[in-house]
């Protein structure tokens, strides 16, 4: 399983998106089944990766930010039980960061520039690395260089090669690989820090966007005074953040956000020059003949869409993520899916695969019939995918998108016919009236079944259990001895 962070869902050459330099993802289009539609469950990094590995919605286990997820299991728990040797090269972000979490063995790489050592932190093994050799981890680069604010986080990589976070993340994958000499089966975790930023790409590839056509921001003149007052409050918080990560997208002219979106770019390729070489590794090794590999990012990025950076909201650019799942011998497989399908429905697919019962907790489902399409039990489309954080629930469709703010009027209702590119609201509009009621009511009925479903899970602890569940017939469930319901599908 290999995870990008903070990765857009049109950033791959072999997509259609022409101005990106991908060949190592481009290899794995052409021998996998790409999802076209997939979103993450959680629209900033904790949030989404604890939805996707315990696999349960942030209202499930209550980690909506950046919260303590170490009480919670995890689907790879279920894999280290059942025989598997588990690994995760680079980051996780679990909280707390060196918590096992699964794995047997674990390179901790977190993002570049969040260790305050100052504070009495302590460093991850990309941080040991660099200090071993002598170089200092690249924080607080706002305090040492006067131009910081107006390059919008774009900023080559100053250093020798072998010490940027993405490359010792792929060399440390490549040696692990190369060197693995067990006789167990294998859940091998790959997490990249990029394109997270900062954008600090590779230089060599920084300079393959020099004079790349490439696209800018989908934005239109007073957006965010018709939306929630969380976008403008998002983007005047990070103009003011006096600190390294900060974004001042109201400094952000065409020319520097033209640069900031070169580095990003570039910063990808950076990291896929890596995904490239694990994949030959892993071809060279024998170990492609019997594995299933999946990449995904955990979230996307605005880089400028809306005129707003970062994540935090539910736009396309945040919540909609690449998902490629590449089955081994699968001639009967599709190679685009364009039905609504969810990173929570990784956990199922894996435990499918490899014969492991699937925990009754787990919200998503097994995608394990589109690697062939002769199956019979092909799932029907989604009419809904749901991403929620902090106090927003989105729920999406493919003709519109909700977005219901806990506790306030305002809201987000974006009609994705006639407006893909959601630049206009109609919260507030009497023509959608209706559509927004019906879409609340579902919300409401998506929420209510997965609050009641999971309370087994909350209440036991237990993987395995029975609710009293209307779904075939049967209203008055006792026990584990009774026959199982029909799970809830959303």
């Amino acid at each position: 399983m290999i995870m990008t962070d903070q990765q857009r869902f049109d950033t791959i050459g072999a997509w259609g998106h022409s101005h990106m330099v991908t060949p190592g993802l481009d290899r794995l289009v052409g021998e996998s089944v790409s999802f076209r539609q997939a979103y993450c469950p959680g629209a900033t990094c904790v949030a989404s990766r604890a939805a996707i590995y315990t696999g349960m919605y942030p209202h499930t286990t209550g980690v909506y930010s950046f919260n303590n997820w170490d009480g919670h299991r995890t689907w790879v728990q279920d894999l280290a039980d059942h025989g598997y040797w588990c690994v995760n090269m680079g980051k996780m972000h679990f909280t707390p960061r060196d918590i096992p979490g699964g794995f047997h063995e674990r390179i901790i790489v977190e993002n570049p520039t969040n260790m305050n050592l100052a504070s009495g932190g302590s460093d991850d093994d990309w941080g040991r690395y660099m200090s071993f050799h002598g170089v200092e981890r690249p924080n607080d680069r706002n305090k040492t260089d006067p131009d910081w604010a107006g390059k919008l986080q774009g900023s080559a990589w100053h250093h020798e090669e072998r010490f940027h976070s993405d490359v010792f993340i792929g060399d440390s994958t490549l040696n692990w690989i190369r060197n693995h000499k067990g006789d167990r089966p294998v859940f091998l975790q790959i997490g990249f820090t990029g394109p997270h930023e900062p954008w600090d790409p590779l230089p060599r590839h920084l300079d393959l966007y020099e004079d790349a056509d490439i696209p800018m921001p989908s934005t239109r003149p007073n957006e965010l005074k018709e939306k929630p007052p969380q976008h403008e409050a998002l983007k005047k918080v990070f103009a003011d953040a006096g600190h390294e990560s900060g974004i001042d997208m109201y400094i952000a002219n065409d020319e520097r956000v033209e640069s900031m979106r070169r580095h990003y770019y570039a910063k990808i390729t950076t990291v896929d020059e890596k995904i490239g070489e694990i994949m030959t590794a892993l071809d060279e090794k024998g170990y492609l003949e019997n594995s299933m590999v999946i990449f995904c990012s955990d979230h996307g990025e605005m880089l400028g869409d809306h005129s707003l950076a970062y994540k935090w909201l539910m736009y396309d650019q945040i919540t909609h993520i690449p998902l490629m799942i590449r089955y081994p011998d699968c001639s009967n497989r599709t190679t685009q899916v364009h039905d609504l399908v969810s990173l929570m429905d990784v956990g199922p697919t894996i435990l499918e695969a490899v014969g492991i019962p699937v925990p009754t907790y787990l919200e998503g489902r097994s995608l394990l019939s589109y690697a062939d399409t002769s199956q019979a039990n092909a799932p029907s489309p989604r009419e809904y995918v749901f991403c929620e954080d902090n106090y927003q629930i989105m729920m999406r469709g493919t003709d519109h998108k909700l977005v219901y703010y806990i506790g306030q009027e305002s809201g987000e209702l974006y009609d994705l016919k006639t407006d893909p590119d959601e630049l206009w609201n109609i919260w507030s509009e009497p023509a959608a009236s209706e559509t927004k009621s019906q879409m609340l009511v579902t919300l409401l009925e998506w929420m209510a079944a997965s609050t009641y479903w999971n309370a087994g899970y909350r209440r036991d602890g237990s993987k395995d259990y029975t609710m009293r569940w209307p779904g075939n017939g049967n209203f008055n469930l006792q026990g584990p001895s009774d026959p199982a319901p029909e799970k809830p599908v959303f």
